[in-house]
């Protein structure tokens, strides 16, 4: 019985490996055809190595050498615009690439979908990790007469009366600083330093600013005016706390008051009770 046990066990055995050997053979088999079939096709349909992307990009995103890769295109269908080694994206000296339109991964870069190098893809990309874009209305006035320019720095005053009836607080209108070398990305609709003419309708300036700074410009733009003084180019000083009223202004100090006291005279008379001496107050004759 044990005899007969062992043999059907070796039997199965050896059909098992016998199977695995058949399925190794034709999967091999099938792997080997499948390639050349493709090494057919490539032969059949010729290609060049273009740019593409290897990851999904959305727009006013900075383009890096991570971002693309060269890989295969059929020639006969090569889109317009296209970058490969002739043409290449980035080249020593050049200034950053940003996309302008979204890609998809393993799209092929194309010069309609990226801007030329130091190029602009809007507001996003003037933006800094942490940063948002901010409005200001200003005026020929508050606004340098015209002569702000995307990339420039500027402090911001806030002209206003200070609310409350408190003695303390200062009383007119007061202007104060209240943020130093902040950056503008726009003048009005327009994004581009290079526009050097002054404007004489100038309506709005977008700065770059933190959470915390929109909060405190957007608070100050609804409670009074808001006046820009233009930094220098090289200018990296930063100025203190400023605040002037009208007191301080034409050099007032504020006078105080003395009051006098009043004094009041008090009369009295002694009387005696029993052994005590008692003063009882009585009004004066004199």
């Amino acid at each position: 019985m044990r005899l007969v046990f062992g043999l059907v066990l070796i039997v199965g055995l050896g059909l098992a490996g016998f199977a695995v050997y058949m399925a190794q053979n034709y999967i091999g088999a099938y792997q080997t055809a499948l390639q050349q079939e493709r090494e057919k096709a490539v032969k059949a349909v010729p290609t060049q190595p273009i740019f593409v992307a290897t990851r999904a990009m959305m727009h006013g995103e900075r383009l890096t050498a991570k971002d693309v890769k060269l890989a295969p295109w059929p020639k006969e269908i090569l889109p317009e615009g296209f970058f490969d080694a002739e043409t290449p994206l980035f080249e020593d000296g050049d200034e950053p690439r940003f996309v302008v339109r979204p890609m998809e991964a393993n799209e092929a870069i194309l010069a309609v979908k990226v801007s030329e190098p130091g190029g602009s893809a809007g507001l996003t990309s003037q933006l800094e990790p942490g940063q948002r874009a901010f409005a200001i209305k200003v005026d020929v006035a508050t606004g340098v007469s015209g002569f702000l320019r995307p990339g420039d720095r500027v402090d911001v005053y806030w002209t206003g009366r200070v609310p409350g009836a408190d003695r303390n607080l200062p009383s007119g209108d007061v202007t104060k600083l209240i943020e130093t070398g902040v950056r503008l990305i726009a003048i009005d609709q327009s994004a581009n330093a290079e526009n050097s003419e002054a404007s004489n309708d100038l309506k709005t300036v977008t700065v770059a600013a933190s959470p915390q700074q929109v909060a405190s410009l957007a608070q100050a733009q609804s409670t009074g005016r808001l006046s820009l003084s233009l930094m220098g180019a090289k200018d990296t000083t930063v100025a203190e706390a400023i605040e002037v009223n009208q007191s301080t202004l034409l050099g007032l100090s504020q006078r105080e008051q003395t009051v006098e006291k009043e004094t009041v005279e008090v009369c009295s008379t002694r009387v005696r009770r029993g052994s005590e001496v008692v003063e009882i107050p009585i009004p004066c004759t004199n």
